[in-house]
């Protein structure tokens, strides 16, 4: 008979059978010890409420309130000993309390549950990642505008399906990145207005019959006001779901431009150059240098979409209120949460310290018939044609230009004429690069002049 080597199959972490089995499932100490220090500031504001509503005494609060600040001292020092026996960070405190200052440490959980605890924790942690990532935008979109107001007359090639289009501003292409970036922001102020409600004192699911004051507390948490109803306070994951859907649209945002300046360092456009800090060299080719945190940022936003898709699915199926599967809700929030911020920091000192290769730029600027709609725009205005025969005689003058192997600056008067004889010499003022972005003064356009007015306009605004 063969030995048996089923256990030896599942390894010798689950050697000791079932029990160790649920242990490994139950606990979340090894991720939610992050909530560490929301738990406690938590946890020392319903204390002062429990003595201010008169259910412990003054004296039984300030131990515990002293006492938390004891065991967030260990655990920021690492001299705190977390246990997966205990399941949580929640339990891991409390326990740790008792040893500290006694009986008085059971009294801390009066009025409240996991329920509501946790509710609060995650909040207060989501809370202040909104914040930090308010922070790493705004110094994004301030390395933005250097960018922008030190390039507002460089003019470069303007695309669309990544073919030339017209040409454009340096400072207006940085710009376009400041206005995506600017929505970002308000994606993630206005969920952090949404959000501060405080779950505290929900207790399970309805309420407690201690009379607790949930606004001291909310107050004291930075909360605008107490969640209105317990069921939903200990239930709703949404203040997660719409950090991780504002940080899915700025990671989308940051893999675009993560893109675009893949593409403008390669040597066949050579727009920018990437500092030596934010690129590699190649293990065997000595002329190369990679982008590669540009490519990096590209690659990690899979891990916030994957994050948001993973929380959204936990939830989907829950009735009211708690299930142990919310569990499963701070884990890839945490992963996204540490990418994103990553993913500013690196796009930040790329910006900051890149260099724009002007003259690369320019020469691009005037490739691929860039001023096509400039003559366009020019047989409207100038000799009155209806838009659509404008853009054939331009269509006809491109063509004419490309079998020559030239642009259309290129092309003589009487090249012009021999297609419309209407077409005088000032059709030439309108057919150079830097002409053609300084014609662009509607708001909103590519004039250096508007590019300016939007930088000042951002720079008050932040």
């Amino acid at each position: 008979m063969t030995k048996d080597t089923s256990n030896q199959m599942w390894g010798g972490r689950f050697a000791a059978g079932p029990d160790a089995i649920m242990e490994a499932i139950n606990a979340s100490i090894g991720f939610d010890q992050r909530m560490a220090a929301q738990d406690i500031a938590g946890s020392r504001a319903h204390a002062a409420m429990l003595a201010a509503t008169g259910i412990v005494t003054d004296s039984d609060a300030e131990a515990m309130r002293e006492g938390l600040l004891t065991v967030l001292s260990e655990i920021e020092t690492g001299k705190f000993e977390f246990s997966t026996a205990l399941e949580d960070i929640h339990m891991n405190v409390e326990a740790r309390l008792k040893e500290i200052i006694g009986e008085p440490a059971g009294r801390l959980h009066t009025g409240r549950s996991r329920n509501d605890q946790v509710a609060t924790d995650f909040k207060l942690w989501v809370r202040d990642q909104i914040d930090a990532a308010i922070s790493g935008v705004e110094a994004l979109i301030r390395a933005l505008l250097a960018q922008a107001e030190a390039g507002a007359d460089w003019v470069m090639p303007g695309f669309t399906h990544l073919q030339t289009a017209q040409p454009v501003t340096w400072g207006h292409h940085m710009m376009a990145y400041v206005e995506m970036f600017g929505r970002d922001k308000s994606r993630f102020e206005d969920a952090r207005k949404r959000m501060n409600e405080s779950p505290l004192g929900a207790a399970a699911l309805a309420g407690t019959s201690f009379p607790i004051d949930r606004h001291m507390t909310a107050e004291a948490l930075g909360f605008d006001r107490p969640a209105a109803n317990s069921l939903d306070a200990v239930s709703d994951r949404d203040f997660a779901l719409e950090f991780l859907a504002a940080a899915s649209i700025c990671a989308m945002h940051l893999s675009r431009f993560a893109e675009e300046l893949v593409i403008w360092s390669s040597a066949q456009f050579r727009f920018v150059t990437l500092s030596d800090r934010f690129s590699t060299g190649s293990s065997i080719m000595p002329q190369k240098k990679n982008p590669d945190a540009a490519e990096l940022i590209r690659a990690k936003i899979g891990r916030i979409f994957g994050a948001n898709t993973a929380l959204l699915m936990v939830m989907k199926g829950l009735p009211l209120a708690y299930s142990k599967d919310m569990q499963e809700d701070k884990e890839q929030v945490f992963d996204a949460a540490d990418n994103l911020m990553l993913a500013l920091a690196a796009m930040e000192g790329m910006v900051k310290d890149m260099s724009a290769n002007r003259e690369s730029l320019e020469a691009a600027a005037g490739s691929g018939f860039s001023t096509a709609t400039d003559l366009a725009d020019w047989l409207v205005r100038a000799l009155n044609m209806p838009f659509r025969d404008a853009h054939h005689v331009t269509g006809t003058l491109v063509a004419m230009a490309e079998s020559r192997g030239c642009d259309l600056p290129d092309l003589s008067l009487e090249d012009m004429t021999s297609v419309h004889e209407a077409i005088t010499e000032d059709v030439f003022g309108v057919l150079g690069v830097h002409n053609s972005v300084a014609s662009r003064t509607s708001y909103g356009g590519t004039s250096p002049v508007r590019v300016l007015e939007q930088v000042a306009r951002w720079k008050e605004a932040l």
